[in-house]
């Protein structure tokens, strides 16, 4: 008999409040960023309320990183996503990696003797 083992549970859906609080920007910005760039299209349900899958939240944080941190104009990072080479999910997946490393290098600073 195996052990029963436990998956881990991984939402399929987030609301526009779960992924305003994951980036720390209110909804109204992420229903204007919707507006603005075109591969920002989430389902919606039949009351029209927004459900925001895994891979729309990697676009969204994409579109956070160039607006928020590189300091790119709406215009400018829809150019630059435009012009790149690879698929915005490459890209999208490209900036988490780089945060991942990035946290990971301050953690081990903070832990030197």
């Amino acid at each position: 008999d195996m052990p029963y083992k436990e998956k881990p549970i991984v939402k399929k859906y987030f609301t526009i409040g779960e992924v305003a609080k994951e980036l720390g920007v209110a909804t109204s910005l992420i229903r204007f960023w919707e507006s603005q760039f075109d591969f920002i299209r989430p389902k919606k349900n039949a009351k029209g309320n927004r459900k925001f899958t895994q891979d729309d939240l990697k676009k969204l944080k994409l579109v956070y990183h160039l607006v928020k941190e590189k300091g790119y104009t709406l215009s400018g990072a829809q150019e630059h996503i435009k012009n790149s080479k690879g698929s915005i999910d490459d890209k999208a997946e490209m900036v988490n990696s780089l945060k991942k490393i990035r946290s990971f290098l301050e953690e081990m600073k903070r832990n030197l003797p």
